[in-house]
This record gives C-alpha cells, sequence and structure tokens, in this order.
C-alpha cells in the first residue's frame, strides 16, 4: 500500500478513446496520507472539503483548503494527504496517456509532522472504497452528501 491511514476513492470516470483523463474522488480521513509518487502527465486536484496538506520534494509543506486547487506539474515528486487534524477530501483528474502514478519512498514522520513536532501514533491503515463509506454513513444515521 501507498498510504498511511483511511482512505476513501470512487473513480468517477476512466480514460476511453475519447477523454484520455482519469477523474477520482477521494476521501481521507484525519492523518491518512499518499507516500511521495509523481504522475507522467501531471494532476489537478480540486479540494472539496477540509484542510489537508501538498509538498513537492525539497519544498516547503503547503496546507490546502476547500475551494482551491493545486496543479501537479507532470514528473514532479509530491505528496498530498489529510492534516492531522482534519479530514480531507478532493477530486483528482490525471491524464492518462503519458501512464499512470508512478509511487516512490515512505513518506516520513518528519516530512509529514515537520521536524520538531510532536508525532502520534499513525492511524490504521485501510483502503475503502467509496461504496462502503456510504453504506457505513447510512448505518451509523448521518447525512448522505451529494
Amino acid at each position: 500500500m501507498h498510504h498511511v491511514g483511511t482512505t476513501y476513492l470512487k473513480e468517477i470516470s476512466g480514460p476511453d478513446s475519447v477523454f484520455n483523463t482519469s477523474i477520482a474522488y477521494v476521501m481521507m480521513e484525519a492523518g491518512a496520507r499518499l507516500d511521495w509518487h509523481k504522475h507522467p502527465g501531471g494532476q489537478i486536484l480540486m479540494i472539496t472539503e477540509g484542510e489537508g496538506y501538498y509538498q513537492e520534494r525539497n519544498k516547503p509543506k503547503q496546507t490546502v483548503r476547500k475551494g482551491e486547487v493545486v496543479k501537479c506539474q507532470p514528473d514532479v515528486e509530491h505528496w498530498h494527504g489529510a492534516t492531522p487534524e482534519s479530514a480531507v477530501s478532493y477530486m483528482a483528474s490525471s491524464p492518462a496517456q503519458k501512464g499512470k502514478t508512478v509511487w516512490l519512498d515512505k513518506l516520513s514522520d518528519e516530512d509529514y509532522f515537520g521536524k520538531n513536532a510532536t508525532k502520534t501514533t499513525p492511524p490504521q491503515q485501510r483502503t475503502r472504497s467509496f461504496t462502503t463509506l456510504q453504506n457505513e454513513m447510512e448505518i451509523n444515521g448521518r447525512e448522505k452528501s451529494g
């Protein structure tokens, strides 16, 4: 697996003979994050809920919030995820003609928390489908969004 914590992933639209773009909806619980990776064709993240982090290799970590858009340039090594205190959701769009995500090294606690931050126990690692989340929301009596 290429992440820490619980993430929900729903592929909205895959590439086909007309549209060569993949679109996915991702929900990450607080503390969840992806490992270092890159996209040969780049990627656009549209933050739809919550607060998260985005960092390119050898650059400062940025906080991203609902309504913001992040353009990950082709072949730029980066990671993204939720903050320790907040879940984050986003739509991810990636052109498929140049290949799939290339996974690199594990994200260190130092990269995620910062050099002098107090570290907490990483969240349990799980990946579940968006349908599983919808079912859990119905069982727990929470309203479904969208």
